[in-house]
């Protein structure tokens, strides 16, 4: 027992370093994505690539955010939380919607200002060059940060790689307005901006979504409540799985389920057979972090009692 709790303590702290690693590669890039995407707005004369910029200014606050989440989230259960803390990341990956929400809308407000006032620029190649490497550096960094989510199953990373994509699709669209504004059609600047707001507010209301979801203790997804109940009926004495629930906690899903087993049984088989299906759970998704158990007697009337 002590080996295999060693061991998944050490499984645990890879998979919050893997997502450290991550997020700080993100951090880093990002930061020098923001200084070089506002000077190449200001001096390159490009209302959308400074634009772009703004919005790697609130996404490098987004990914700080997530840093600190992630640290309070690897914490193991205590006395004040005994579920474990990784609703922290649910909440970071909340508190990012809206920044990328806000920064839609701050886009969107001054893009319309421009046109209206006929505010255009003269882009340089600088802001070229500014928006065609955002589009490269962020599609990267969206490959690499949501391949890492989906294994780790972290809601803070997968919303810090949809921003990535954000990123690197609004950015094509700010190549198209930079580069046809640089041809002389100067309208093209802002109207890229407006067209890149839309983006932004479509990924923050789905990471709100998604957020507001887990926070609010939503249903774990069909498919995985499907594949633990068939794990669970293939042991041996289990005759049948019924009233299993899950939901998120960070990087971890929580399952509760009820077993149906032979009446006759004693409470140390009935136990030992518990034992088993959660060791099963266990090792066959490694994203679970708890498995609570109750057991009902087979082929008996009983009903559930609950006031939710």
């Amino acid at each position: 027992m002590e080996l295999r709790g060693h061991r998944e303590v050490m499984e645990r702290s890879e998979r919050f370093d893997r997502a450290d690693r991550i997020i700080t590669i993100g951090f880093w890039i990002n930061a020098l994505l923001m200084i070089f995407k506002l000077a190449a707005g200001k001096w390159g004369r490009s209302d959308a690539v400074f634009a772009d910029g703004i919005e790697s200014a609130c996404d490098f606050v987004a990914i700080f955010s997530t840093m600190v989440a992630l640290k309070l989230g690897r914490k193991p259960f205590d006395d004040q939380h005994p579920y474990g803390h990784g609703r922290a990341e649910n909440i970071s990956a909340l508190l990012i919607s809206l920044v990328i929400v806000a920064t839609g809308g701050w886009i969107l407000l001054d893009s319309i200002h421009a046109v209206s006032h006929r505010n255009f620029k003269a882009p340089g190649l600088m802001a070229v060059g500014a928006a065609f490497c955002t589009i490269i550096i962020k599609e990267w960094l969206y490959r690499v940060t949501q391949s890492t989510g989906e294994r780790l199953a972290s809601p803070s990373l997968l919303a810090i790689a949809k921003d990535h994509r954000k990123d690197a699709l609004t950015s094509i669209s700010t190549l198209a307005g930079v580069v046809g504004a640089f041809l002389g059609f100067g309208i093209m600047d802002p109207l890229a901006a407006g067209l890149t707001s839309f983006f932004i507010l479509h990924v923050g209301y789905e990471t709100f979504r998604d957020a507001a979801h887990d926070l609010m203790d939503g249903s774990a997804p069909t498919d995985f409540i499907e594949e633990v109940t068939r794990l669970a009926e293939k042991v041996p004495q289990v005759e049948h799985v019924h009233g299993i629930r899950g939901r998120r906690s960070g990087q971890y899903m929580i399952i509760d389920l009820k077993l149906e087993m032979d009446p006759a049984m004693t409470v140390k088989e009935s136990h030992d057979v518990s034992t088993r299906v959660k060791e099963l759970i266990f090792e066959g998704f490694p994203n679970v972090g708890d498995v609570m158990i109750h057991v009902n007697p087979h082929d008996e009337s009983h009903q559930d009692l609950n006031r939710l």
